[in-house]
């Protein structure tokens, strides 16, 4: 009796049935996010074997990654116009499809250009993803339960990304590049039968015909280019040293061109394909500035390690996924507790600790790593730094949807993942970058040093030298010159990730006032107030 009773008060809550148990709901969405983003970090990893498996050079097999990203970006803030159009269950349902069979045929691909192809189909499936997934749980779950929704949606979000160099390692030393790809296949089946079964549209959703909404075909053109060009530059920029290439320049220009055209346009068109109107509320456009931080943080340092491990500490690719992986199972700890902790306290307060931790793991590297820094030391910084994730990624998306219409879940939810995706995006581009520059003054002003009016650089190179002492002394003294200037070049490298850790802490630290922009979460809620 009192089952019926809590059903009864839930769909009170909700304003429909959604039918079945909300957890395997959410655990039918989550199955697709996992996947999708797994693959994502697994394809990272397994570049150059898929380069040498197609007889392609490194800069022409990146564009396995540039086109899925591309063609990704496009799709998000699409999400919950398609949505509109077609369904929510059956455009989410579409996009589960075809990214399941973009990855078979990525994985039978005879040739890089059909790769990429592939890629771009790909791309526009797990586009689709995320945004209705979100969208789907905040539907379903009642704002008092919203938080530990998003909590088992989270943990797919952030813990794929640190598996996926430690999977992709693995299936590509012992099988083959391919099966990165094939992997997704029963997972993507599985998905689409459950959410068939699962899953169901709410009935503010039904009442939208496709020939009762005209296409905005301009706003589509813009848009597309706009984030199109703004991949490409992301992607390909630090390669081609930025604004020293004309067509980085040129694709910049249009970038923003478009993309501020777009703004305005969808502004005052009647039938926007993307509500840029939901940034007038203060707490929705807050969200997303964070999750875009979160995003460059997160996908930042998940670059640095593994990289600082395999170039300076020589650990094997696999070692190095190992080394961040227990991350993850911290953040699988932490975000039930703060799904649980958001039924309790201000939303708000929970990002400001979040933020504060975050940048106080950033400082720790910072300070603690070196080139004799040991598996552990950089183990427990990992989780440091991933258990403040988690009080961030649950409380921004739950706070986002306070105070917006119910019928605007699908729309917020992709402007949300595209924020978050292109802070990704930019947070890679802007270590890349810094990594090489950084990496250069140091090893300037470090060389300068090196020379033969230095004391204790002629103490060194003679200490070398006599380590050579079954050469001659000319070859003695040429050994000891290059030992030490591989040192040198060790060095400044080092310096520049600590330099990295520091600016990506500064950035969190700043952010951190910006959080009381938001207003206060409605009284006894997580989440909207519908």
């Amino acid at each position: 009796m009192s089952d019926t009773a809590d059903n009864s008060q839930l769909h009170a809550e909700l304003g429909w049935n959604p039918g079945h148990n909300l957890w395997l709901i959410a655990f039918t969405v989550t199955l697709a996010t996992f996947m999708e983003v797994l693959d994502t970090s697994v394809a990272n990893v397994a570049l150059p074997h898929i380069a040498g498996g197609l007889a392609a050079g490194q800069d022409e097999s990146s564009w396995v990654l540039t086109s899925y990203l591309v063609s990704n970006a496009i799709v998000l803030p699409l999400s919950g116009w398609l949505s509109s159009i077609f369904g929510r269950k059956r455009f989410y349902m579409t996009c589960v499809a075809l990214f399941t069979v973009g990855s078979l045929l990525c994985g039978i691909a005879p040739s890089l250009p059909l790769l990429i192809f592939f890629r771009v189909l790909q791309g526009a499936g797990g586009g689709g993803l995320q945004p209705s997934e979100q969208a789907i749980l905040a539907d379903t779950f009642p704002p008092a339960k919203r938080g530990m929704a998003f909590a088992m949606y989270g943990m797919a979000v952030v813990v794929a990304p640190a598996l996926g160099p430690t999977i992709g390692g693995w299936i590509t030393d012992n099988y083959s590049w391919r099966w990165i790809f094939f992997m997704n296949i029963p997972i993507g089946i599985l998905s689409v039968f459950l959410t068939s079964l699962l899953v169901s549209d709410p009935p503010w959703l039904k009442g939208k015909k496709a020939g009762g909404i005209k296409v905005d075909y301009i706003g589509f053109g813009l848009l597309a280019l706009g984030l199109g060009a703004l991949q490409v530059v992301l992607d390909k920029g630090e390669r081609e040293d930025w604004f020293e290439t004309r067509y980085i320049v040129a694709l910049t220009v249009i970038s923003v061109i478009c993309l501020i055209a777009v703004y305005f346009w969808e502004r005052y068109h009647k039938h926007p394909i993307i509500e840029v109107r939901l940034f007038n509320d203060r707490t929705f456009l807050m969200a997303c500035i964070m999750l875009f931080m979160v995003g460059f943080v997160l996908y930042a340092t998940t670059l640095l390690l593994p990289q600082l491990a395999q170039t300076l500490l020589g650990y094997t690719a696999q070692l190095a996924g190992l080394m961040i992986m227990p991350g993850g199972l911290a953040l699988m700890v932490s975000m039930p507790l703060v799904g649980f902790l958001l039924s309790r306290y201000d939303a708000r307060l929970l990002i400001a600790f979040g933020l504060v931790v975050l940048t106080a793991a950033m400082f720790s590297m910072a300070h603690r790593f070196e080139l004799g820094v040991d598996f552990g030391t950089m183990v427990w910084a990992r989780v440091f730094q991933a258990s403040a994730l988690g009080f961030l990624f649950i409380p921004i998306n739950t706070a986002a949807y306070s105070y917006l219409p119910r019928d605007k879940n699908n729309a917020a939810s992709g402007l949300i993942n595209l924020f978050r995706n292109i802070g990704a995006s930019v947070g890679i581009s802007f270590v890349t970058t810094m990594l090489a520059r950084r990496a250069q003054f140091h090893q300037s002003t470090l060389a300068a040093h090196a020379n033969a009016f230095n004391p204790q650089f002629k103490a060194a190179v003679q200490g070398t030298a006599n380590a050579f002492t079954a050469s001659s002394s000319v070859a003695a003294q040429h050994a000891a010159y290059g030992t030490l200037y591989g040192t040198i070049l060790r060095e400044a490298n080092m310096i520049a990730y600590l330099d990295n850790f520091w600016l990506l802490g500064i950035a969190a630290l700043v952010m951190t006032p910006f959080v009381f922009l938001m207003k206060r979460p409605p009284k006894g809620t997580t989440a909207s107030a519908h």
